[in-house]
């Protein structure tokens, strides 16, 4: 069974072509600047081999009919027939409180997802858009949406809710929804069948450490607790976002620089983070390279990243009272052996004991990093999102 895994973005469309027996990827590829200047769709073939096609793009449904040519293409392409696809698994950032699972699409699911645009109005459109385009392009082929969010729902009241006025929560929805549940769900099942143990009777936290980041407290195999909110921008340090702050201070900010709420949520979105700490870049790793150099704002930037990471590891634990397996994954969290070196320091409280030349000889690999005396399991696991939108859409259309 092949299962198209489409992630559209406001300029993007990521996309893979998933066997889902073998769980093998057919080919792959993103589609950049759509509707812009300089579109182009980068792809590669089963056999890694790369190829660029470029030319004019001018919105997501000419994009998506490009990706379905080139997969059917006699010199890239991997299919004879379009109707080689099976059905179709789209990454949907926001489902709000309706949604506790992938679905099935249908015309009550795509008013659903429109009535969440004020929730997520630079995701959920573009995320609709490939939707639509599919309904055009395939209109007899199934599709299935898998929610970012819905992984959450789990969480008990009184963790997601924010201490303003109840009838805000009431007329607006203003709660803590989190993100990045399908990457969380996966890394932490993935951890278990690893260590070949029960997922439904364990404390876990799970640390997705990337551009974007967040970590999730699991306790038997339930959200109890997540770091972003009502949007993305909530909890850790990020590339360009600046996670927790003041909102005394955000409304100080305002009036000091004189700039609108446009302007100032462009500023915490786009320019804090690890780029405004730093004043070097939102990579990481050009960050690190830095810090080796006795740059002094970068080794602030990692110690303010790791902190804020290892001061959510406690309240997690105290959350859940106890901690079984701590889980790195995403960019960072894959590859950054220095960050969670940072991380794991000062935590022997918890019996977590790091096998130093594991740590540092791990990147991008599940790898256990702990040593066999550890109270505490520390696992790498790389994320597959893809993968999971592709196991639930073939769960849901059979």
């Amino acid at each position: 069974m092949n299962i198209l895994v489409l992630n559209c973005g406001s300029s993007s469309i990521k996309y893979q072509l998933i066997n889902i027996n073998s769980s093998a990827v057919i080919a792959k590829g993103v589609v950049d600047n759509v509707g812009m200047k300089g579109s182009q769709i980068n792809h590669t073939k089963q056999n890694n081999q790369k190829v660029i096609f470029k030319g004019e793009i001018i919105d997501h449904q000419v994009g998506i009919e490009y990706v379905l040519g080139v997969l059917k293409s006699e010199k890239h392409g991997c299919l004879k027939e379009l109707s080689e696809i099976n059905a179709v698994g789209h990454r949907v950032v926001h489902g709000g409180e309706k949604f506790n699972k992938s679905v099935l699409v249908s015309k009550e699911v795509i008013e659903e997802i429109k009535n969440c645009v004020s929730l997520a109005p630079l995701h959920n459109p573009a995320n609709l858009k490939g939707i639509l385009a599919m309904q055009q392009l395939l209109p007899k082929i199934k599709q299935v949406v898998v929610f970012d969010t819905a992984f959450h729902q789990t969480m008990p009241q009184h963790a997601y809710m924010y201490a303003i006025p109840y009838s805000l929560y009431q007329n607006y929805g203003i709660r803590r929804y989190g993100f990045h549940g399908t990457s969380h769900r996966y890394v932490s099942k993935r951890a278990c069948e690893i260590l070949q143990i029960d997922y439904n009777n364990q404390k876990m936290i799970s640390c997705h450490l990337g551009n974007g980041a967040s970590m999730v407290a699991i306790d038997n195999g339930k959200s109890l607790d997540t770091s972003m909110g009502l949007t993305p921008l909530e909890g850790l340090i990020m590339g360009t976002r600046c996670g927790d702050l003041d909102t005394g201070a955000f409304t100080y900010l305002m009036k000091k620089e004189e700039i609108d709420v446009a302007s100032a949520n462009t500023l915490v979105n786009k320019h804090s983070g690890v780029l405004g700490v730093s004043g070097i870049s939102s990579d990481m790793r050009t960050v690190e390279g830095e810090a080796m150099k006795d740059n002094k704002r970068a080794q602030l930037t990692l110690d303010m990243y790791a902190y804020r990471i290892k001061k959510y590891i406690g309240s997690y634990t105290a959350a859940m009272n106890g901690l079984d397996i701590l889980i790195f994954t995403g960019g960072v969290g894959e590859n950054s052996s220095e960050i969670r070196k940072r991380v794991l320091s000062n935590l022997s409280y918890l019996g977590i004991e790091i096998d130093t030349e594991l740590n540092e000889n791990t990147k991008g690999e599940e790898m256990v990093i702990s040593t066999a005396n550890s109270k505490v399991k520390v696992i790498v696991v790389p994320t597959n999102e893809e993968l999971v939108i592709a196991q639930d859409t073939k769960k849901i259309i059979k």
